[in-house]
């Protein structure tokens, strides 16, 4: 903690006495495009965190978790390999695994699909360029969420010639990756193909992930004023569950899994693991049929057949998706003043088909529960952007949501057809930012959150359909300041936010492990974000060191129940279960001559509460990562790079995804000791 405070202050102080001296390296100004208008990462009104492709490059590549823990406010834990969970903002409360309140975007299209879930660990981080992490409740434009959006845009070629990219990988614990990049660019026609498969052992036992995945985007300029572009991928993806261990197992052994208790046979056992096949498939028309006015349309479908033999039940989903997204854009450009009206709406449907059935060893045996659930989300949104002297950025911005679902029992006793619905939610977002210098701005805004239940909440592991369950919703208050100096070497980013969320959802076990979920009451959600970005030595530069980077991202987390009781015991003014008060991460990126680089991260992560009433807490850590290369190499005239890099680099015992209220004290999932990595990037 004390390195990372001092390379802090470091940065701080080198930009401030660096800018004594004429500077004339100006670095390319980040541009993004989170509500409709591409605008510079200066202007934007609400608070964007950048995942740029040099930071995807710099990481292990094998997961999306260290590259996502880089932003601030943002967190990602991986309980055993592909098992991700995603936080913005927030408790992962919600979400045992998976996705949840948060929604996610790739290539524009949503693939979170109508019943609230998003098969994040489905995609292979090879097939991605960049992400851009909204914080906050964004509702106005994308949909029913209450943490924030992730927008995911896919690789692509990088000039307007074939081009292929070839990466092997491999490492301790069996680790082993290929990925496949295939792309070219012609005037009128783009098309990129990516292809990997990725398998590992794990660090504990009963803890391997095998991954089949590929990828096509393809674009068509079919006239000068309209284009036809497609996503596709398909994953076989298949993981096994350790599941928790007790403190005193976790002390002693923590790479076992977990071992028989009772009734409760072991997870190696019972063969507790995911299989998951997913199909995702869309299509958009852009169609600009005026200087003024374009039309985007968009259709997708998905497909995923989901087993998951657990320790006690093993559970069969089929889910069909289909929907549409659509909006006209108009636009008026006067002197003084540039305005963008956007009005659309987006509607999917899911077909959930859940078997549940007795495990036996790993094979569906009894029939235990079986129901039929369709859930329908749509809303339409009206998005106004006014931009005035370039100084002052106004955006206003609502939608009007609407979700359902209905279930039918099959068996083991049929029952009748029911309908559950929820009142139309108006979420709307009120933004602005100023440029008060020309590298200064401030920004404010008020937006409301709503997030229903999900199927896999209302529909839970003990196999009963919970109609009561409420969704969440709130008010988040948020202001910020970002500055960069006139080269955009030195970037700081400052947010704080107020947010106060009703009827939280939280998850709950029953003695046998199976799982419900209730609504909590209330929380109150106190946070400030700081990011910084700077290059103490510009890159490309003449001297012995080529470039040295540093960027630090802080986050602290004031969260507090509001007010939650559950039977006689009161948790009002506990700290928010699942949420480190204190996460710093630090990175170094140090460039030498002849395309030799190095690149160290440090991630501190204060001690987290496990339950309810905060009596059980998982200990901070230090995680430190490394990773060195060489770029210049050429084989045959094509240029190759090795690397080699290391994970927990100081050998912590830390539990990167913990077992919340986990029944029978089971809350920790040993994440792996010290580990290696190398391979070689292949480019033509």
């Amino acid at each position: 903690m004390k390195l990372t405070l001092a390379l802090v202050l470091f940065a701080f102080i080198l930009p401030a006495f660096s800018q004594t001296r004429q500077d004339t390296t100006k670095l390319e100004e980040v541009i993004i495009r989170p509500y409709f208008t591409p605008q510079p990462l200066l202007r934007t009104t609400g608070a964007v965190g950048i995942i740029d492709p040099v930071t995807i490059a710099l990481q292990s590549g094998s997961s999306f978790v260290p590259a996502f823990n880089t932003v601030s406010g943002v967190r990602m834990e991986e309980r055993s390999p592909g098992s991700y969970r995603l936080s913005i903002r927030g408790s992962l409360l919600r979400s045992p695994f998976g996705i949840r309140n948060i929604k996610l975007y790739f290539d524009g299209f949503p693939i979170t699909d109508a019943s609230g879930n998003t098969y994040l660990n489905a995609i292979d981080l090879s097939g991605v360029r960049n992400i851009e992490v909204l914080k906050g409740p964004q509702s106005s434009i994308y949909g029913a969420n209450s943490g924030g959006v992730v927008l995911i845009n896919p690789s692509v070629p990088a000039n307007d010639k074939p081009s292929l990219t070839f990466n092997l990988t491999g490492g301790s614990f069996g680790l082993f990756q290929e990925n496949l990049n295939l792309g070219n660019k012609w005037k009128k026609y783009m098309v990129n193909i990516t292809q990997s498969y990725q398998k590992s052992n794990g660090y504990r036992n009963h803890s391997a992930m095998d991954r089949k995945y590929f990828q096509l985007n393809q674009k068509w300029d079919y006239s000068s004023v309209a284009s036809l572009s497609s996503l596709l991928f398909y994953s076989d993806l298949h993981y096994e569950t350790p599941g928790g261990l007790t403190a005193t197992e976790y002390g002693q052994t923590p790479e076992v899994s977990r071992p028989a208790a009772g009734n409760v046979k072991s997870a190696e056992e019972q063969k507790a693991g995911i299989y998951s096949k997913t199909f995702f498939a869309g299509v958009t028309n852009n169609w600009q049929f005026s200087p003024h006015f374009k039309h985007i349309f968009s259709v997708f479908t998905s497909n995923t057949d989901f087993k998951n033999p657990f320790l006690t039940n093993y559970e069969h989903r089929k889910e069909l998706t289909f929907g549409v997204r659509t909006y006209v854009e108009y636009v008026e450009n006067l002197k003084w003043l540039v305005w963008r009206f956007n009005l659309g709406l987006e509607a999917s449907k899911t077909a959930s088909s859940i078997v549940n059935t007795d495990n036996n060893y790993g094979n569906p045996a009894a029939l235990q529960a079986s129901d039929r659930i369709k859930s329908a989300t749509n809303f339409s949104f009206a998005h106004l952007n006014v931009d005035i002297f370039q100084r002052l950025n106004l955006e206003l911005s609502t939608s009007a949501n609407l979700y359902q679902y209905n279930y039918e029992h099959l068996g083991p006793i049929p029952g009748p057809k029911k309908n559950k619905g929820f009142d139309l939610q108006l979420m709307p977002r009120i933004a602005l930012s100023y440029l008060a210098l020309n590298n200064l701005s401030l920004r404010a805004s008020l937006s409301k959150g709503y997030s229903p239940p999900t199927i896999a909440e209302v529909r839970a592991s003990d196999n009963i359909i919970n109609t009561s369950l409420q969704p969440e919703r709130g008010w988040n208050y948020e202001t910020g300041v970002r500055y960069q100096t006139e080269s955009r070497r030195f970037v700081l980013d400052l947010t704080g936010f107020y947010y106060h969320l009703e009827n939280a959802i939280v998850r709950r076990l029953n003695d046998n492990n199976t799982e419900y979920f209730i609504n909590a009451g209330g929380t109150k959600q106190w946070g400030l974000e700081a990011s910084l970005s700077a290059w103490l030595i510009p890159p490309n530069s003449s001297a012995t060191i080529r470039g040295l980077a540093l960027k630090n991202a802080y986050t602290l987390s004031h969260f507090k129940f509001a007010h939650y009781t559950s039977g006689s015991s009161d948790f009002s003014g506990k700290d928010l279960t699942g949420v480190p008060k204190n996460v710093v991460v630090t990175s170094i990126d140090l460039r030498l001559p002849k395309g030799l680089y190095i690149f160290l991260q440090h991630n501190y992560t204060s001690e987290t509460p496990l339950t309810d009433a905060n009596t059980v807490y998982a200990k901070a850590y230090h995680l430190v990562q490394g990773k060195i290369g060489w770029s210049a190499i050429k084989i045959a005239n094509f240029p190759v790079e090795i690397f080699a890099g290391v994970d927990n680099l100081l050998n912590q015992r830390y539990s990167l995804g913990n077992d919340l209220n986990a029944a029978g004290g089971r809350y920790f999932n040993a994440a792996a000791t010290r580990n290696y990595y190398g391979g070689l990037n292949f480019r033509i």
